[in-house]
């Protein structure tokens, strides 16, 4: 089955920076063809939506807590999605995931809120972002 997997996170210092990789574990899944999102949940919190990236990487949605601070990007040759994030603070810690669905060729500000687990095609486990001094 074919499953994305998330690296990248890790413990950062406020103002620090990561940067995550999205990328297909399994048979080769050609994310290029898919919209992608970066999704995070913190512990006692709802899930939320970072960004998110059209399958023609037109128009990427951010959230407006990371405006600014975070770009979402793809390297097709490498069949990966990026995160990058900057000026991290203690309110980014959480658990950032990426998950694929499909799209028109661009994506709304709606791709921001998580639709349920069936309206992916693949999503990953995660990978942990704590920032803390």
């Amino acid at each position: 089955q074919v499953q994305l997997v998330e690296s990248g996170g890790g413990l950062v210092q406020p103002g620090g920076s990561l940067k995550l990789s999205c990328k297909a574990s399994g048979i080769p899944l050609a994310l290029e063809y898919y919209a992608v999102g970066w999704f995070r949940q913190a512990p006692g919190k709802e899930r939320e939506g970072v960004s998110c990236i059209s399958s023609e990487d037109k128009g990427p949605q951010y959230a407006d807590s990371v405006k600014g601070r975070f770009q979402i990007s793809r390297d097709k040759a490498k069949d990966t999605v990026y995160l990058q994030l900057n000026n991290l603070q203690p309110a980014d810690t959480a658990i950032y995931f990426c998950a694929t669905f499909g799209d028109w060729g661009y994506v709304t500000p709606e791709c921001l809120v998580y639709q349920g687990d069936s309206h992916y095609h693949h999503r990953g486990q995660g990978t942990q972002v704590t920032v803390a001094s």
